[in-house]
């Protein structure tokens, strides 16, 4: 039964990941979605800066202290190892979905493309950001990744297998092409908002800082001299950079 209700689990929070992602695209790309990041009701700039700060540092809180092996240890003393993933995913959705819905607008506008060519060709780039995001998640093991193996081997009774490197496709060009993708999505758009760079800048800061900071730190760490090596061959973010820094 407890097995049961841990794989039942587990596909809710990926059904409300997809859901969060989905939304995303919409969301930053202003179409589709109800609410997006330049809909809504304006405020003052600084009541609209405050909220969002906040919102994006409830977010960075979340998922840095989540996704460090400290505290993995720590919270599978109180949960199954099997839903462990899954909980990080549906807490990290769950704020995403807080984010879209009080995100406050801020439109003033810093760039438009006039040009419908330039338009098209900026919005092109933003879907490939998404693509690559996508894309990257299956190159290595999007089922890991999103906690549908671990609830699937828990059901089986089978002992989930440690993660190994895996350097295919985009990881031969950048070491991380999902946060990349991120950065080109959230920066290639035809308008460009003050609320829309200010929610650029924030993300990529942090993307940028977690990953050099924490997240290559934990992969020393796990993977040892292998991930050490990849390091000096790919670079992190920036693609064909000489330096694997």
């Amino acid at each position: 039964m407890k097995k049961s209700i841990a794989f039942i689990y587990g596909l809710l929070a990926y059904l409300i990941f997809l859901i969060a992602f989905l939304y995303a695209i919409g969301f930053v790309g202003n179409f589709i979605v109800p609410k997006s990041i330049d809909s809504g009701t304006e405020t003052n700039f600084w009541q609209a800066l405050l909220v969002n700060a906040l919102l994006l540092s409830l977010f960075v809180i979340q998922h840095s202290i989540m996704a460090r092996p400290a505290f993995k240890k720590w919270f599978t003393k109180f949960i199954s190892p099997a839903i462990e993933r899954s909980t990080f995913v549906l807490l990290t959705s769950l704020i995403l979905l807080l984010i879209f819905w009080q995100w406050q607008p801020i439109t003033s506008v810093v760039w438009k493309a006039e040009n419908i060519t330039v338009a098209m060709i900026l919005t092109g780039i933003f879907i490939f950001g998404w693509l690559i995001v996508f894309l990257s998640t299956f190159m290595i093991n999007h089922f890991e990744l999103f906690g549908l193996e671990q609830i699937f081997d828990n059901l089986k009774n089978k002992q989930s297998q440690s993660h190994v490197l895996q350097v295919n496709f985009f990881y031969k060009i950048v070491r991380h092409p999902i946060m990349l993708g991120f950065i080109i999505a959230f920066w290639a758009t035809p308008l460009m908002t003050l609320g829309h760079l200010i929610f650029a800048i924030g993300t990529t800061v942090y993307i940028v800082l977690s990953v050099k900071y924490l997240e290559e730190k934990d992969l020393r760490s796990y993977i040892g001299k292998d991930y050490e090596d990849y390091q000096k061959k790919v670079p992190m973010l920036i693609p064909f950079m000489k330096s694997g820094k």
